[in-house]
């Protein structure tokens, strides 16, 4: 067996690509560790709030209750009980369980904040944390609790409390007790001590692990649906005219480069593109055709934006107060714990806004290229609906049924969330993000493309096979192999779920992503 590939945390330089391994990864086959200047940062930052409190200084949420209660002052034998009940009170989302790829990508990214050096915790908080990712125990996590303002409290309190011992888990495909999980795996619960509880649950990273996977996975189908919309171009005798670099380059938006380019390597030295070069009447296709550079490429530009936001995001502290050790010799107005705003998901929740609107421009013009493959006024050629015998057989049509409905699903979670504050905690956090509720419906919204786009690979590889013996594209017949290796050339009627299911896990899995990225013209 290989041994464990081994990943530092030390809540800097922590990747988009590591987190979604991670989330991933089966037990055994990763070895997380707290960096050691990690460790150095941490310890010093314990160090301070050990001593403020000593100092007998009043500090938020460590001597005093949280929110509406700041002004509520604890008693000293009562701080742990403080730490240990914010906990049990905040772990109280609903809903159906987060995925396990979810919960194991919130779980890194909080350690990895915490690993900032910022929240004045211990050490074997995060150590915790990590050795629970390496075994493969996951707290259940309620989908419903958050609205990105003090953090995510309720998802990261289910996470915290698996640390104490309480709550169910997930380990090896099986719900149990956590106490039961951690008396199997040799572990003892933590006792929370002053601001630890709180070092837990204030910060983001419900919101930015959910939005995470939701942007790869949403790179990946875009660069699917550059693939399948070749392939439709192809099936509707379309030109790639529309794609030269002149164009582009007299509205240089960096995206539709990009995205011209690989259209124009995608359909190089295509047969069925020279059948129809010489003596067709036709001018210009229609805009689903012609213009996937412009709204692919506004895509690209909005999915660039998530992404920046979200690099960022993954390496911030987040929650609060904060910590700032005064280093050694510095005098003056420094101050070590402050309280900011850190863990207001804003600018996760409108970024992560923007993916669901651009995802689903994408899927609506992949619509119009299903609609435009099975429709005989439109085709040019191709069979009504795709049947092999129209009129007796329905062939494809419900395809494009099924399209329509998750495009409506996806117009419905492209409204945003982020505008929708409700305040909340007796009128502390009277202005919040609805960071979670974005992250969900971007997450959401992916999944139904990958099914939009499986239906437009069905019909786009029937199309093709409708203009043999002519072939394609390199790239393109690759595409269509690929196709084809998971779905059967439609023969007669059948269901069309399994076909579709099957694509759209093709999709998810990023190959036809990877030809996009292989023929080339640009990245």
């Amino acid at each position: 067996m290989d041994a464990p590939t081994e990943i530092p945390i030390d809540g800097h330089s922590l990747t988009l690509e590591a987190v979604e391994e991670v989330a991933r990864a089966a037990p055994g086959t990763l070895h997380l560790f707290l960096d050691d200047d990690a460790a150095g940062r941490m310890r010093a930052s314990r160090a301070t709030i050990d001593r403020l409190i000593g100092s007998g200084e009043p500090v938020y949420g460590m001597t005093t209750g949280f929110g509406r209660l700041a002004e509520v002052v604890i008693a000293p034998e009562d701080r742990s009980a403080l730490q240990h009940n914010l906990i049990r009170s905040h772990a109280s989302g609903v809903g159906e369980p987060l995925p396990r790829e979810c919960v194991r990508a919130i779980m890194l990214l909080r350690a990895n904040a915490l690993a900032r050096g910022h929240s004045g915790c211990r050490t074997r908080l995060v150590e915790r944390l990590l050795h629970m990712l390496d075994r493969g125990v996951h707290p259940v996590i309620p989908e419903f609790g958050s609205v990105g303002a003090s953090g995510d409290l309720a998802p990261l309190a289910h996470v915290a409390l698996s640390l104490l011992g309480a709550g169910q888990a997930e380990m090896g495909g099986e719900q149990r007790a956590m106490d039961e999980i951690l008396a199997d795996v040799g572990l003892a619960p933590i006792e929370l001590g002053p601001k630890e509880g709180l070092a837990l649950i204030n910060g983001t990273q419900a919101t930015t692990a959910l939005g995470v996977l939701a942007l790869l996975a949403a790179e990946r189908a875009l660069d699917t649906a550059e693939a399948s919309g070749a392939m439709s171009v192809e099936a509707l005798l379309g030109t790639p005219e529309a794609f030269r670099p002149e164009i582009q380059a007299a509205r240089p938006h960096a995206g539709q480069a990009v995205s011209a380019a690989r259209l124009r390597a995608l359909i190089a030295g295509s047969e069925i593109r020279e059948s129809h070069r010489v003596g067709d009447p036709r001018v210009q296709d229609a805009y689903s055709l012609r213009c996937i550079p412009q709204v692919h490429g506004a895509a690209r530009a909005a999915l660039g934006h998530a992404r920046g936001i979200l690099e960022v995001e993954v390496n911030s502290a987040t929650d609060n107060p904060l910590v700032f050790p005064v280093a050694e010799g510095r005098s003056g107005e420094s101050r070590e714990v402050l309280s900011g705003g850190n863990f207001h998901a804003q600018i996760v929740a409108q970024a992560l806004d923007l993916l669901a609107i651009a995802v689903a421009d994408v899927a609506s013009m992949c619509e119009r290229r299903v609609e435009r493959l099975i429709n005989p006024d439109l085709s040019l050629g191709l069979p009504a609906f795709l049947a092999r015998r129209p009129g007796l057989e329905s062939g494809l049509m419900v395809a494009q049924v099924v399209v329509a409905d998750l495009l409506s699903e996806m117009r419905v979670l492209a409204h945003p969330a982020s505008v929708d504050s409700v305040p909340t905690s007796a009128g502390q956090e009277d202005h919040v993000a609805m960071g979670l509720a974005a992250a969900r419906k971007a997450r959401r919204a992916v999944s139904c493309l990958e099914r939009i786009l499986a239906a437009e690979l069905l019909c786009a590889a029937q199309g093709i096979d409708y203009r043999r013996p002519l072939r394609s594209s390199d790239a393109v017949e690759e595409v269509h192999a690929l196709v084809r290796s998971r779905v059967a050339a439609l023969a007669g009627d059948r269901s069309l779920t399994a076909d579709l299911e099957a694509l759209a896990d093709l999709v998810a899995s990023g190959a036809i992503a990877g030809i996009t990225r292989g023929a080339g013209g640009g990245s």
